[in-house]
């Protein structure tokens, strides 16, 4: 299946918005079961902010002992590394219809890597939390001027900021990250740290880490209220977890293939492990639905590979070629399962409705 995205591909990654640098992994690598460094997606939501060797992190808020400390310290505290998918909110935004404003992403924001550095935790630990914090807030070193951020018309200078509940900052999987694939951070990627949030999209993994500040009351700054969030026109809801989801990366869309094929793909989510993948088949005269074999994920946290080989019919005597329709379906452990229709909000965030791949099958 390919993006809809338009732009550039670079090889590497698939531009859609060059300031700031906004790309995907391009489909042919999305098929790799880890993604190759240098096709990792990339969202930046400003201008990538300038470092130097004296820049700190600094812990306050509801802690007994507020810390401040460079990041080179981080190297000498106990590691951890979590293979993880990695999806923006985003992705799949241009399937919607009507195309939601926004970075226009097909469906290529999502890659899979070993992200590695310190447990959040143990940060956490170290500061001592304070009974009655419920929230971490983690503070970018990015920022810039947003349109409506007080108020439609009415511009201001805006830091990316998003917050977790307590529980999910001291998971022992939630990282701050210094290292992804086994090398130091590139730019694009929040070098020289970021947090990893494992099963939430990707606007919790604040790049560029600047301070985390434990919060007694619920964050309701501008990304947490105004953007990435569901507005349906009746109410509006953080986004958070990644919801379940497949793709098929074999065979490719539009293409030609002989009778024998095999479907291949992943599935994943944010909320459980993916106990099923069925595959949806219509060569003609109507659709049918098998279950697929599922492979082993590299982690809790990464996406499941799938397979299904067909023999499809010929093509119908007199026709050069067969359209066959193949789609996928996802059910993870907690019973969630893949919508058929698009669950459309006004932002264009979490879209994992069931998609199509037609291919064309000789005879």
């Amino acid at each position: 299946m390919t993006s809809n995205a338009t732009g550039p591909t670079t090889g590497a990654l698939h531009v859609v918005r060059e300031h700031p640098l906004c790309a995907e992994t391009p489909a042919t690598q999305l098929p790799q079961p880890l993604t190759p460094a240098p096709s990792v997606y990339v969202r930046s939501n400003f201008d990538t902010p300038v470092f130097d060797a004296t820049h700190r992190i600094t812990v306050g808020g509801a802690v007994d002992a507020p810390l401040s400390f460079p990041v080179s310290d981080l190297d000498a505290m106990p590691q951890h590394a979590v293979v993880m998918t990695l999806e923006c909110a985003g992705n799949g935004r241009l399937g919607m219809n009507p195309v939601p404003p926004g970075e226009p992403w097909g469906f290529g924001a999502v890659s899979t890597t070993v992200w590695s550095g310190v447990p959040l935790s143990m940060i956490l630990e170290r500061a001592g939390v304070r009974d009655g914090a419920v929230e971490v807030l983690a503070s970018a070193a990015d920022h810039g001027p947003r349109g409506d951020a007080n108020g439609e018309g009415n511009p201001a200078d805006v830091r990316f900021q998003r917050s977790m509940p307590l529980h999910v900052a001291m998971h022992p999987d939630t990282l701050v990250a210094t290292h992804m694939a086994g090398a130091p951070l590139t730019e694009p990627h929040g070098a020289p740290v970021r947090l990893i949030v494992p099963g939430w999209y990707g606007m919790a993994s604040v790049k560029w880490l600047a301070s985390l500040e434990l919060l007694t009351e619920p964050f309701t700054g501008y990304f947490q209220r105004k953007r990435y969030v569901y507005d349906t026109g009746e109410h509006i809801e953080p986004v958070t977890t990644a919801r379940v989801k497949s793709m098929i990366t074999a065979p490719v869309h539009g293409s030609h293939y002989e009778r024998e094929v095999t479907v291949r793909g992943w599935a994943w989510s944010g909320t459980d492990v993916i106990t099923r993948v069925e595959v949806g088949i219509d060569t003609g005269s109507g659709e049918t639905w098998r279950d697929a074999e599922l492979g082993t994920a590299a982690s809790r946290y990464a996406w499941t590979p799938f397979l299904l080989p067909l023999v499809l019919p010929p093509a119908a005597t007199g026709e050069a070629t067969r359209a066959v329709t193949l789609r996928t379906r996802a059910t993870d452990a907690s019973g969630a399962v893949q919508p058929e229709q698009i669950i459309w909000n006004r932002l264009g965030y979490g879209n994992n409705a069931i998609r199509a791949c037609t291919i064309h099958v000789v005879s």
